[in-house]
């Protein structure tokens, strides 16, 4: 999600990274979007086959991302009961849209135009914003975590998850604004002359030396991935551990307190909550970490990388980490309550229509059916009325 820097002798190149660089060193992701200069002449970057298809992706995922988010956020904004839960779900939201309305746009538009455009200050704060969407739904998603354990190991504290997760999130938005400044400092504008006007916003020149770049990506890449990763893990562990814990207990009294961490005692909707809460994790884990590892395989192994790994693939892994955005609305309109009350209720409705139409077509073939016997009856009556007329007619002549 940075933009790159520029690589060092022999070989310089800028490049527009896609999403991983978020702090930005050689770009490895992106489309080829820089010049390279060498033994040869200056060679600068093109939109190509493969970043167009991205673009075009990219708007497609932002189209999605905004209507389903937008749908989500609201939905839990309007709903009259406030829990806690919904206000885990809202910042999530909130941090995809910030995903959508921000990164991908910046993505797309920089691959179009191959080179920067907007002016130092927008690649600063732009740079910026970037990195700390994505800090937002990492820390965000670590939140739930904590939140799902503290409801699974310590479900007596529940009355205290509402101002525990307001300090948690509070926490998590802060660090995510705190860790992205150094991006307005590093990045900047460079622009060369030869063989063409060309501009870009990189980190070039912000790092004396090389390993001090290399230091500050993979301290990105421990804050944005690796510890959020580990503290997930560490805590469904400890809920899986505690539900199989209960689980294998027997013969124990019903009334412990204890008891309601249990499989068979915790509550539905907790129970929904935690599924939903890891696939959310889940999602995300999937989505992003074949994107960070061929990072980190770009960060110590660049010669392999590049000659090893098409752009094309680059190209795809970011595209399926934005996906991540698209991903968290419809986990959770799966597994909220109201979307299945309402497609009970559509199968209700469905069912009740049938069922009345059925009742109605019934009840008009019995109405013909007791029309038609009442017109039999009515010929009948008067066919005998006709014939005892005409006896008594005889009758009379004779």
């Amino acid at each position: 999600m940075n933009e790159s820097s520029c690589c060092h002798p022999p070989a310089v190149t800028y490049q527009q990274s896609s999403r991983w660089d978020l702090n930005a060193s050689c770009d490895w992701s992106a489309p080829r979007c820089n010049w390279t200069s060498g033994d040869g002449p200056l060679q600068l970057p093109t939109f190509s086959t493969a970043a167009k298809v991205r673009v075009i992706i990219t708007f497609i995922l932002c189209g999605v991302s905004t209507l389903c988010n937008s749908a989500v956020l609201w939905a839990a904004i309007g709903h009259k009961r406030k829990s806690h839960v919904r206000v885990l779900i809202i910042n999530l939201t909130a941090a995809d849209l910030l995903v959508t309305f921000i990164v991908m746009p910046v993505d797309a538009a920089w691959n179009i135009t191959v080179q920067w455009l907007a002016g130092d200050a927008a690649c600063r704060f732009l740079m910026f914003l970037k990195l700390q969407a994505m800090y937002s739904c990492a820390f965000v998603t670590v939140v739930i975590s904590l939140d799902r354990q503290s409801a699974i190991l310590r479900p007596l504290s529940i009355s205290a998850a509402p101002r525990r997760n307001r300090s948690m999130l509070t926490v998590a938005w802060t660090m995510s604004a705190v860790l992205s400044v150094p991006q307005m400092f590093i990045f900047h504008n460079v622009t060369i002359t030869h063989p063409a006007n060309f501009t870009q916003c990189t980190t070039r020149g912000s790092f004396v030396t090389h390993w001090q770049e290399t230091a500050y990506n993979m301290f990105t890449f421990t804050c944005l991935f690796l510890l959020p990763l580990s503290i997930m893990i560490i805590c469904y562990t400890r809920i899986f551990i505690q539900i199989s814990k209960q689980m294998t207990k027997k013969n124990v009294s019903s009334d412990e307190p204890h008891l309601r961490c249990s499989k068979n005692n915790i509550p539905k909707a907790r129970m929904r909550t935690l599924k939903m809460s890891v696939v959310i994790v889940v999602g995300f884990i999937v989505c992003w970490t074949p994107y960070y590892l061929l990072g980190l395989w770009y960060w110590f192994f660049p010669d392999d990388l590049e000659g090893k790994v098409s752009h094309s693939l680059t190209h795809i892994l970011f595209i399926f980490g934005l996906f991540n955005t698209c991903l968290d609305p419809i986990i959770y309109g799966l597994f909220t309550t109201r979307f299945h009350r309402g497609r009970r209720k559509c199968y209700s409705g469905a069912t009740a229509t049938l069922s009345l139409e059925s009742k109605v077509v019934t009840a008009e073939a019995v109405k013909r059916s007791s029309d038609a016997s009442a017109s039999r009856g009515d010929a009948g009556e008067k066919d005998n009325n006709s014939a005892r007329t005409e006896r008594q007619s005889s009758g009379g002549n004779i």
